[in-house]
């Protein structure tokens, strides 16, 4: 059984996580600025802000740290404002740090460009892809004692596309996981059966890789 803390832990994906983990008899610990209208059985919730240290602190102290949060705006400020405080505190606890990331900063190509960089993507969506940019760059010049992984979705993901479980996925480097009519789609079920298995097999131990159905 891991210990898991999930900051973000009643969003789309951090739910999504928390009841696959959960199911797997992991001890799950949701962290959210407010209590769930529809908790999981098995989760114990607690609320604060990630923006606050002592939050952190504690949250921190689980063998998996798992960051399901907006990139543009946690309280005010981007996630990539709070990675160097997530990075310190994962080092001393020696806690394993992932990301639920945008695939924004994914390429649509081997050599890029990356999607967020294409004629199509929109403006709005642009500040929280470029926050989870920089945060999978703060990562990747990281202490090298920092255990971490970050996962890319496929574009279409979210709770305004929740799709259809299908019990699989595959999996890419940094380029976005895509079908043969070029479209790319993963369900919040099946991304979060990608993200329980990465903590179980730490197959992409210190990096980024994306998933897609």
């Amino acid at each position: 059984m891991t210990r898991i803390s999930i900051v973000g832990g009643t969003g789309y994906a951090g739910g999504h996580i928390a009841r696959e983990a959960v199911s797997r008899g992991h001890e799950v610990t949701s962290w959210s600025r407010h209590e769930p209208t529809e908790p999981l059985d098995g989760v114990t919730y607690r609320t604060g802000s990630l923006a606050d240290p002592d939050v952190l602190a504690e949250a921190a102290r689980a063998d998996q740290l798992v960051v399901a949060v907006h990139g543009a705006d946690v309280d005010g400020r981007p996630l990539s404002a709070l990675t160097p405080g997530l990075i310190d505190a994962a080092v001393a606890q020696g806690t394993r740090l992932s990301f639920v990331g945008g695939a924004g900063s994914s390429y649509v190509a081997e050599g890029g460009p990356r999607l967020v960089d294409t004629p199509d993507f929109h403006e709005e969506w642009k500040p929280e892809a470029l926050s989870h940019a920089d945060v999978l760059a703060e990562l990747r010049a990281a202490p090298a004692e920092l255990q971490w992984f970050y996962v890319s979705p496929a574009a279409l993901f979210g709770s305004y596309a929740p799709g259809e479980a299908t019990g699989e996925y595959r999996t890419g480097g940094d380029v976005l996981v895509t079908q043969e009519d070029g479209s790319s789609e993963i369900s919040g079920a099946d991304f979060a059966t990608a993200f329980v298995d990465e903590i179980e097999r730490v197959a992409h131990p210190n990096q980024r890789f994306t998933v897609g159905h």
